[in-house]
């Protein structure tokens, strides 16, 4: 049986690595000049406040650092910046599937994506599609490490990603315009606009875009078209807004390839006509209220989408209507008692969905959840000591068509966290919880004969540090997430109500995740700052016929370099290196894909108010794969290849 790490060692890296970083703060700074914090503000907790004394770990991205890194979509972002693992989506590469916390196949389903307020999460097997947020409205990218269940309910145990544009964050706003244009390999063609228009509290912000594509393989061409308008007006007391956007894609479908084919020729396509056009309408209105220690925050959001998957290979299509519905309010009290802050937080999630797909596999699919939460932390300002308590009760009411049984079930969510200041510019953090996830439609539509889906729960633990002063931060996490009853497709059980006979959505035996999680970052000089996120991750059956062995498509060990030089005047440079070990692609760990590391460069300068830009992706044409389904002849077999090196080309402007 596999353990690959040891518990107590691990547990104890986070610290000894916060102090051991610290030790190079001298490196970029004198004693001339004092060690300044800059204040990180998150709205992680579902509302704004300073990341410094948070009992559980959080990532930031901001706009800066996505314009910097070249980032195309928020999912590249992620990836680039923090280290995340992504596997590439099955509907024409423009989507992908991060795993923040080695959840393998099943890591869509157990982390929440959240933008402006808005969970993207849907009630059945799909990938929160990022690509879809125009990259150059982003203001912060915030990812909640672990846990998110008793703020953002189930399928939160892996955490959060939440995103806000420049248009959420509530911050007065100025008069601004920015164009981008670039081309490049594969028939790239992305255009960008954005504006905002600020007078006397009245604010509108539009960003649109249009990218062309024709794909590192043949039937991968794309067309994706997306336009997001947002328009509020603001006082000292009251933010009221109404958003609404839609967006538009059309992506050939190249389907997988075999060992052989994948050594042949990466870029063929065993699919010709296959493709997949997907175009969602969205609306919303949105209000906070300040008035004296209470911060009241209400929204609500509706998604239309229509869909249509073409096998013309295989001989059908999916076409299906999605309709999706959330409403959310809450609010918070911050007030002193003594030496003490305490900060109390309520609120209630409702969401509605339905489903309806056409033709063979017709269905009608609904679900409907109710939530409340509580959540109150008691801080002492003197010691730095944070005290955080939060209980969650969630009913989901889920049902389809074909279901053998439909879903009414209530779960529980709580956690329990500190945090304590060392030193001066020190933390160190511990949390524990229970989070869970309920049955989608699509699991209660293809379960195992004579059975009936259960939902997962999952007891999670993290412990912690981070350091920051002037140009240096760190933070070290150890985490361990114990689940029951997890919930995914076994494609391999004998299972007569499935067309082939095998294959069923299934509670696993138990299964567990832990892992070791670092992220540091170092200005080493007043022009140059370097970055690193590696990953120590352990994803095991610990029970049942698959005991020690590991969770597919969840690779053990990543790791992340970044470098930045502003070279001189209006020039800049930097770069990224990925790596990503070997991951199984099935249960019986009978084949291995194979480890890869891509390197990414880019080049900008800047003229007045325009930037010209030239990025080199996968610099050394690695040739590798995120995907393969099967094993054949102990080799992986359904294989999506990644892209080769490519170049691209860009001009920004800034009004």
């Amino acid at each position: 049986m596999k353990t690959g790490i040891s518990h107590l060692r691990l547990a104890a890296l986070p610290v000894a690595l916060s102090a051991a970083f610290s030790s190079t703060i001298a490196f970029a700074q004198s004693a001339d000049n004092p060690a300044e914090l800059q204040q990180v503000v998150v709205t992680a907790s579902r509302f704004p406040e300073s990341a410094a004394s948070l009992p559980f770990g959080v990532s930031v991205i901001t706009a800066a650092d996505i314009e910097a890194s070249g980032a195309t979509t928020v999912n590249e972002a992620i990836m680039k910046l923090l280290g995340v693992p992504g596997r590439l989506d099955l509907s024409g590469g423009n989507n992908y599937t991060l795993d923040m916390r080695g959840f393998g196949d099943t890591a869509s389903s157990n982390q929440v994506v959240i933008v402006d307020g808005m969970r993207l999460n849907e009630p059945q097997g799909t990938t929160p599609d990022l690509s879809q947020i125009a990259i150059d409205s982003v203001y912060q990218i915030e990812i909640l490490r672990g846990s998110g269940a008793v703020l953002y309910g189930e399928s939160a145990t892996a955490g959060a990603i939440v995103v806000t544009t420049k248009a959420g964050r509530g911050l007065p706003q100025v008069n601004a315009a920015s164009l981008y244009g670039a081309t490049g390999s594969n028939g790239l063609r992305d255009l960008r606009a954005n504006a905002t228009l600020a007078v006397d509290g009245f604010a509108l912000d539009v960003a649109a875009s249009d990218v062309q594509s024709s794909g590192h393989r043949d039937n991968l061409t794309s067309n994706a078209h997306k336009l997001a308008v947002t328009a509020q007006w603001s006082s000292d007391v009251l933010r009221l807004g109404v958003r609404g956007g839609n967006s538009d894609l059309r992506s050939g479908l190249p389907g997988s390839l075999t060992a052989q084919q994948y050594q042949d020729n990466p870029r063929l396509t065993t699919k010709p006509d296959d493709f997949a056009t997907v175009k969602n309408s969205s609306s919303g209105l949105f209000g906070v209220l300040t008035l004296r220690d209470w911060q009241i925050e209400a929204d609500t959001n509706q998604l239309q989408r229509k869909s249509t998957a073409a096998y013309i290979a295989d001989g059908y299509s999916v076409d299906s209507d999605v309709s999706l519905s959330n409403t959310s309010v809450r609010a918070r009290n911050r007030y002193n008692v003594g030496p003490w802050v305490n900060t109390f937080v309520i609120g209630s999630d409702l969401a509605d969905w339905k489903k309806t797909t056409y033709g063979d596999y017709g269905d009608v699919s609904k679900s409907h959840t109710l939530a409340y939460y509580v959540k109150d932390d008691i801080s002492v300002q003197s010691t730095g000591t944070r005290i955080s308590t939060g209980l969650r009760t969630e009913r989901v009411q889920r049902s389809s068509e074909v279901a053998v049984a439909n879903l009414d079930d209530t779960q529980v969510a709580w956690e329990l966290g500190v945090s304590q200041r060392v030193a001066a510019y020190g933390t160190v953090y511990a949390r524990m919880g229970q989070s869970f996830r309920q049955p989608t439609a699509d699991d209660l539509g293809a379960p195992l004969q004579g059975s009936v889906l259960m939902a997962q729960t999952s007891h999670d633990m993290e412990l912690g540090a981070r350091w920051k002063q002037a140009g240096t931060s760190v933070d070290g996490r150890f985490y361990r997430s114990s689940l029951n009853g997890e919930i995914g497709y076994d494609p391999v059980v004998i299972n007569p109500l499935s067309w082939n006979g095998v294959g069923a959505n299934v509670n696993f035996d138990p299964t567990r995740r832990q892992g070791l999680e670092i992220e540091a970052k170092q200005a080493i000089a007043p022009t140059v700052d370097l970055r690193v996120a590696g990953a120590l991750r352990e994803a095991l059956f610990v029970q049942g016929a698959y005991t020690g062995k590991s969770v597919p498509l969840a690779p053990s060990k990543t790791l992340a370099l970044g470098a930045d030089w502003r070279v001189g005047a209006g020039h800049s440079l930097s770069g990224t290196f990925k790596w990503v070990d070997t991951q199984y692609p099935t249960f019986a760990n009978d084949c291995s894909m194979p480890a890869y590391a891509t390197a990414d460069v880019r080049y900008g300068y800047q003229i007045r108010n325009a930037e010209l830009a030239l990025a080199i992706a996968n610099l050394a044409d690695t040739k590798y794969y995120s995907v393969a389904q099967t094993c054949t002849n102990g080799a992986p077999a359904a294989i999506y290849p990644e892209a080769g090196r490519s170049l691209t080309a860009s001009v920004r402007v800034k009004f």
